[in-house]
């Protein structure tokens, strides 16, 4: 078992045996699993069936959607959006008492019909996406959701496995979900090279699968020391968030990461894997004490009070009293390592 005081770099699971009929095959990959989430909190994994047809095809909607002049890009600002998703440009975005982020992104959501009773409620972060008009980009962009949404059901059921529970306990928990695709686009500028591209945070949701294309992404250790985690040929970088440390009362680990300075034009894809909105997320049973520390929280509630702090035209919102955290919000960096 690593040593989680010292660990220097992030372990690989071939996940391939997940997809396999025989159970115990499925339960070899999920020990596997289960101590990188134990250990580390992140993993690179391989195996995982997703076509690579479809990761070219998000880098090429990526970069078209980038390269469109600001005024286009901002006509999908997401301060505009009445679901939380869109542009999100350079400095709308930072982390407690931190720098503005060096980057730009545009979020896509779980897409959620209009008529939906969840969205008529007036859910928070729930409702159709304002599509770009770009040509094919949300052919692209919608297909490689699916797709990647489709391995976290899969990776959900190694999790279930590693924590000693039937495989399928989460099935059902993610039908509506607010999980996010960021496409985020960190840009070269020679005159900014000691700009954070992302600050310290950890993820809010269950879990997150990244694909990137440069370096950057660092990952904090128990002794405070940043890791690299370079991209992997052929891998998703995963990485535990908020809602699985609260599940296992901290014995899995939301472990915090970074983007350090951008020394060269970087692209990454990260899908936030969530439970649906009003899913309550409190220490299960085999982890549950009195004294863990680990109150249950509603997880929709938990990413919107993230959202409320963190991005910019949401801050401003709150301060003027149009919007209120809910009860019982947490502030940033208060899982992970970040919290000691």
């Amino acid at each position: 078992m690593t040593d989680t005081k010292s660990f220097t770099s992030i372990p690989e699971v071939d996940i391939a045996g997940l997809y396999s009929p025989d159970l115990e095959k499925r339960k070899a990959v999920a020990r596997e699993l289960g101590d990188a989430a134990r250990d580390i909190g992140f993993l690179y994994i391989s195996g995982h069936r997703i076509d690579p047809t479809l990761i070219d095809g998000v880098r090429a909607a990526a970069r078209d959607l980038f390269a469109l002049p600001m005024e286009r890009k901002m006509a999908y600002y997401i301060g505009r959006s009445a679901t939380h998703k869109g542009y999100v440009p350079e400095g709308e975005e930072v982390y407690g008492t931190g720098r503005p982020d060096h980057k730009e992104a545009f979020d896509i959501g779980y897409e959620v019909p209009a008529d939906n009773p969840l969205v008529l409620a007036g859910t928070p972060l729930l409702g159709p996406n304002d599509w770009p008009d770009v040509p094919g980009f949300r052919e692209r962009a919608e297909t490689y959701y699916r797709a990647v949404f489709e391995l976290g059901r899969t990776l959900f059921q190694g999790f279930a496995l590693a924590l000693g529970l039937p495989e399928n306990t989460f099935d059902d928990m993610a039908k509506y979900p607010p999980s996010k695709l960021r496409m985020i686009h960190y840009p070269f500028d020679a005159e900014a090279q000691d700009a954070p591209g992302i600050g310290a945070h950890t993820d809010y949701e269950c879990f997150t699968i990244l694909l990137a294309d440069a370096p950057g992404l660092e990952v904090m250790n128990e002794r405070g020391e940043w890791i690299d985690a370079p991209p992997r040929p052929g891998t998703f970088v995963v990485n535990i968030g908020d809602m699985l440390e609260v599940m296992t009362a901290g014995a899995f680990v939301a472990t915090a990461h970074r983007v350090r300075k951008v020394g060269e034009e970087r692209y990454s894809f990260p899908l936030f894997y969530a439970c649906d909105y009003h899913t309550a997320i409190k220490p299960l049973p085999a982890f549950a004490e009195e004294d863990s520390g680990y109150e249950a929280l509603k997880i929709g509630d938990h990413m919107w009070s993230q959202a409320l702090q963190t991005y910019q035209y949401l801050v401003r919102k709150v301060e003027r009293g149009e919007l209120a955290l809910p009860s019982g919000s947490r502030g940033t960096a208060t899982f992970g390592r970040l919290k000691k």
